[in-house]
């Protein structure tokens, strides 16, 4: 089994995949976008840690920047139903230290913002991935205000769902949304519409 590869950024596509050369061999990895993006440039000597995935009709490689990312894809194949493509979904959208959050949250929403995932998936995947990934459990109190007062859990739902209203992608959405303090839903969403304005 392959656990990491170490050389050279050869090429990288738009969807992900990277080629990286060790040793005179060529070997093609799957990656998400972000990840592909975040190796550097081609030509440049790179670390991936690897997922060797093997089916009787497939021999695939999945790389990851951070062992972290590796280590949550592996905990998301575990899940019922899901794959390596909705695997890789997710934390395109939901880096890990995000999705540790998102599933803390019981955020049916936001996992509602990976493509192909429904209310119904997305409820099933909060109850067992909390068992496989390293979710620190609530006290049972609610987040408090800027006022003290406490804030509803769906304050931060609320922003994405307006966010998607106004036609941003998930990817934007979940970027905005991603380590939003709690607050009132207003004041979240002028942060949000704030940080997506500076990303343009």
């Amino acid at each position: 089994m392959i656990g990491s590869l170490r050389g050279i950024l050869l090429d990288r596509t738009v969807g992900g995949e990277i080629l990286v050369e060790v040793a005179g061999l060529g070997y093609r990895v799957l990656a998400g976008p972000a990840t592909a993006a975040r190796l550097g440039d081609v030509g440049a000597e790179v670390f991936v840690w690897i997922h060797h995935h093997v089916r009787e009709d497939a021999d695939t490689l999945y790389g990851f920047a951070a062992r972290s990312e590796r280590d949550a894809f592996e905990a998301l194949l575990g899940a019922h139903g899901v794959g390596p493509a909705l695997a890789l979904a997710i934390l395109s959208v939901h880096p890990p230290e995000n999705l540790v959050r998102v599933l803390a949250d019981d955020d049916v929403a936001a996992l509602c913002l990976v493509p192909g995932v429904g209310k119904k998936t997305a409820a099933r995947l909060l109850i067992e991935l909390k068992t496989r990934l390293d979710v620190p459990l609530g006290d049972g109190v609610p987040p408090a205000g800027e006022d003290g007062s406490a804030v509803p859990a769906s304050a931060r739902a609320d922003v994405r769902d307006a966010l998607a209203e106004l036609g941003y992608t998930p990817e934007e959405v979940a970027e905005a949304t991603r380590d939003l303090p709690d607050g009132d839903p207003g004041t979240l969403l002028k942060e949000a519409l704030r940080r997506l304005a500076a990303r343009r």
